[in-house]
């Protein structure tokens, strides 16, 4: 018998090895071996296993070893991982690293261990428990009462009444009690104990989905994936935990996708209360060793539910029953490195792989996964009305150009309009959610008296011969470049003229934090950004504050735009709706809606009415149209008719190729080459765009060019890409990799 191994080396190819006559009864696909490899031996995965290899026998080399820890991964896991290399271009060892989290795949963590104290003579024991209680015998006496009842720890035994170290170690120096060691838990346990949740009554929109859910997982309907479509608030995370009960009730697993951004501490215990222990959370802020500690639990099938972030995918279920998505549009759950996948689009196809049911739920689907529910590839399940009917939000659209003229050295952030609303609603002891998403104080800080202005040295746009305005934070006293992360210090006067005049324009959430404690100084102002919350403890305490009612306002970027269910929030201001409009990026629409009318549900979920303020400089975009009337089938139906006139997706698929290096010029011209390789795969389905700047021309002072590739029918174009991607080497300084399905053109 011979096995196929990748090895932990990027080379993108497969090796035989001889498996030893005395493992062929244990070796199996997705297990974790050691291989000689030249003169070292090195990690690899069994992705295959066969009869008979290609390599003359007397070269072929046997395995050095099965690995003894658990971190082997599931066949179809491997089936997905080779599918995924081929599909995003990246190697097949890429692929495969992406299954396994960094602390399981470099085997540095072990696992945890602590003493565990029990009686070993039970006679001596009961003799010694028999003696009359003196002040020399009670510690012996008051270890053995508690190790007879169960065993224990040294922490649990140090919380008895009268326990003396100096007796245990008597004990044990006697062989009375002796100790071995046992694995442990290394996840700190929730402070205080979350009630446990009863499922409510379904209302008739959520008996529907559960009701053809139910038809899914028995096989009575055909189709696999489900698009849950309802509006927020409607209930839809409570079809999620009922779906994932069906599930578990027959025995097999359930995995919950959701944004990084989504994934707070309120539903953490939202799915806690209801599955308690057998739920398992995964999320960027857990050390390499709870990491280790969580997908053990899953690969030891521990927990049936794992609840986690794009990676929570991978959880080496052997037994699946769904794979839920939620806020499926998400563009968080695309991959920025190799391979760059699509957590939404692989979750379909492990679902395929799996034979398991795939929900996509959102309020505003992306237009790839609302095109396949319209054309009936996913089935289409709605939910048009918020719980408990409640109201939709009112919502009104100010035009900022019919404002009066501000006053001298007036900051007019907000229209009167919005000024009194939110007095009005903290007054009445209501809360507001003021929405911007822009951070730092202000977008640019410049010279009135000779022209300078604070940039980035390191990045650029085309066209333009400008680099990239610096953003300004005032409570640092910094100036930093969004695109590459550089900062500097604020300089107080004119680096070029020496004019203290300095001007700053723009606002971001800083500044609107300032604007708003003066405008509204009897209120409790708090702000939720990338530059203000530092730790999860940041996250989780503002979160609090706001639900505990200690503050009024609430400032944020999308941050504060999903996953949120605050019922005393009564008001939502969007300060600049108009932000995102003008990027030249054919998914530009499509994600300003979403973010409306995400923010807009955050709303009247209680028992008042809610209301929408959108503060705009252009009324009469359809865009902001289409939200503020909470109108979704008008925008899909107008953004699809707009992507099929210049046959973006879904009427196409996209490869974006990307090349950057220093030198510009070396840049374009290993860019052109490439594109001139690839023309011999064009066809009349497929049109390719010559080498060019991209949108964002310089980041970290490294030219960026691309080449775009979009239609049909790209299957061998694909693999001609891969190939060039992994197995020629471009010049040196210059980068170049191929995104597929890209998710911005920037």
């Amino acid at each position: 018998m011979i096995c196929r191994v990748i090895t932990d080396i990027s080379l993108d190819r497969e090796f035989d090895y001889l498996v030893p006559a005395e493992l062929e009864n244990s070796i199996s696909i997705g297990m974790a071996v050691d291989v000689p490899f030249g003169k070292t031996l090195r990690n690899g995965y069994v992705v295959a296993l066969d009869v008979a290899s290609s390599v003359e026998p007397g070269k072929l080399r046997p395995l050095a070893g099965i690995k003894k820890q658990n971190s082997h991964i599931p066949e179809n896991l491997i089936k997905l991982g080779k599918w995924m290399a081929q599909y995003y271009c990246c190697s097949y060892e890429h692929a495969i690293r992406t299954l396994l989290p960094a602390a399981v795949r470099n085997g540095r963590v072990k696992p945890k261990m602590r003493k565990i104290y029990t009686i070993a003579k039970q006679e001596e024991a009961q003799k010694l428990l028999n003696e009359t209680p003196s002040a020399r015998n009670k510690g012996r006496i008051a270890v053995l009462q508690a190790l007879s009842r169960s065993n224990l720890d040294i922490g649990q035994l140090r919380l008895i009444e009268d326990f003396s170290e100096s007796a245990l170690k008597t004990l044990v120096r006697n062989a009375v009690v002796t100790s071995y060691d046992e694995e442990c838990s290394r996840i700190a346990q929730p402070q205080t104990e979350i009630a446990k949740s009863i499922p409510p009554e379904p209302t008739p929109a959520q008996k529907k989905a559960l009701g053809v859910f139910a038809k899914m997982l028995s096989g009575e309907e055909p189709r696999r994936t489900m698009l849950l479509h309802g509006v927020t608030n409607s209930g839809k995370t409570e079809v999620y935990m009922q779906m994932i009960e069906q599930v578990v009730k027959e025995g097999k697993s359930a995995i919950v996708l959701v944004p990084e951004i989504s994934l707070t501490p309120q539903t953490v215990r939202r799915f806690r209360a209801r599955f308690g222990d057998s739920l398992s959370i995964l999320h960027s802020r857990l050390t390499d060793s709870e990491r280790f500690e969580q997908w053990n639990r899953i690969n030891q099938d521990q927990v049936k539910i794992a609840v986690g972030a794009r990676s929570a995918l991978f959880a080496p279920f052997r037994n699946l029953g769904v794979i839920i998505v939620d806020e499926e549009h998400e563009s968080s759950y695309k991959q920025s490195e190799a391979p760059r996948y699509i957590a939404r689009d692989v979750a379909v196809m492990r679902g395929e792989l799996e034979n398991c049911c795939v929900i996509l739920g959102s309020a505003t689907p992306c237009a790839e996964t609302a095109f396949n529910a319209q054309h009936g590839k996913f089935v289409l399940v709605e939910m048009r009305d918020q719980v408990a009917s409640k109201p939709a939000p009112r919502i009104t659209v100010l035009d900022r150009r019919l404002d009066p003229a501000p006053t001298p050295g007036e900051n007019r952030v907000f229209s009167p309009v919005l000024i009194e609303a939110v007095r009005r609603k903290v007054e009445n002891s209501e809360q507001c959610i003021l929405f911007l998403n822009r951070r730092g104080y202000a977008r640019s800080m410049s010279c009135p008296q000779c022209g300078y202005e604070a940039c980035c040295p390191e990045c650029s746009v085309p066209g333009t011969g400008h680099s990239t305005p610096f953003v300004y934070s005032k409570s640092k006293a910094l100036l930093t470049c969004h695109l590459c992360g550089r900062t500097e210090p604020a300089p107080e006067v004119c680096p070029d003229c020496q004019s203290p005049e300095i001007r700053f324009s723009g606002t971001g959430t800083e500044k609107l934090e300032s604007v708003s404690r003066g405008a509204f100084p009897f209120a409790r102002v708090g702000r939720m950004d990338s530059d203000s919350m530092r730790s999860a403890e940041d996250y989780e305490r503002v979160l609090e504050d706001f639900r505990r009612g200690n503050l009024d306002i609430l400032i944020g970027t999308q941050m504060i735009a999903k996953g949120l269910h605050f019922p005393n929030v009564t008001l939502v201001g969007i300060v600049n709706a108009d932000l995102g409009l003008m990027i030249p990026d054919f998914r530009a629409s499509e994600k300003v809606f979403q973010l409306i009318t995400q923010v807009a549900g955050r709303a009247g979920r209680g028992d008042h009415p809610g209301e929408v303020i959108i503060q705009t400089s252009n009324p009469g975009n359809d865009t902001i149209d289409f939200a503020a009337n909470l109108d979704f089938e008008g925008f899909r139906d107008f953004d699809l008719e707009f992507r099929k006139l210049l046959n973006y997706p879904p009427y196409s698929r996209i490869i974006l190729l990307n090349f950057r290096g220093e030198n510009e010029k070396s840049v374009e011209e290993y860019a052109r080459k490439i594109y001139d390789e690839l023309m011999p795969y064009i066809h009349s389905e497929i049109s390719m765009t010559p080498p060019g700047p991209a949108p964002i021309e310089r980041i970290k002072g490294k030219f960026r060019y691309q080449i775009l590739i979009r239609g049909n029918k790209l299957k061998t174009l694909r693999e001609a890409v891969r190939v060039l991607v992994l197995h020629r080497t471009p010049p040196k300084n210059v980068e170049f990799y191929a995104d597929v399905d890209p998710q911005s053109l920037l």
